[in-house]
């Protein structure tokens, strides 16, 4: 069964696009900045915080589709600067744990000035 996911304790899409789509067992997860799901503010903090903010997101979406960062098989991190590199990896880190494959890439620009998005396809 596929469907659109869908949680209010995740930053809504400001497009035609949804948090997530489910294709029966497999997640993609749309990517997260660092946004306040509740009050729509962009947190324009250091790229640790901006990291810490994105993970919880995408957290909130995997959690409303009954998936975890266990789950997650692939991300796809985008840096505003790669010298970010070293301190964006502290904090990913601590959530990926079981390590799935990444891919991470310096971006001329994100969303909102952002310093950091992240995007990831998790499995059941």
């Amino acid at each position: 069964m596929n469907k659109i996911v869908y949680t209010e304790s995740a930053p809504q899409p400001i497009g035609p696009y949804s948090q997530a789509y489910l294709a029966e067992n497999t997640i993609y997860c749309s990517g997260q900045i660092a946004l306040d799901a509740h009050t729509g503010e962009f947190l324009n903090g250091t790229i640790e915080e901006q990291t810490q903010k994105c993970i919880e997101n995408v957290e909130q979406v995997l959690k409303a589709a009954g998936f975890g960062f266990e789950d997650v098989v692939k991300t796809t991190c985008f840096l505003a600067e790669m010298s970010d590199f070293t301190q964006f990896n502290e904090v990913y880190a601590k959530y990926f744990t079981s390590k799935p494959a990444r891919s991470c890439v310096a971006a001329k620009q994100l969303p909102k000035g952002a310093l950091v998005e992240i995007e990831v396809i998790a499995v059941k």
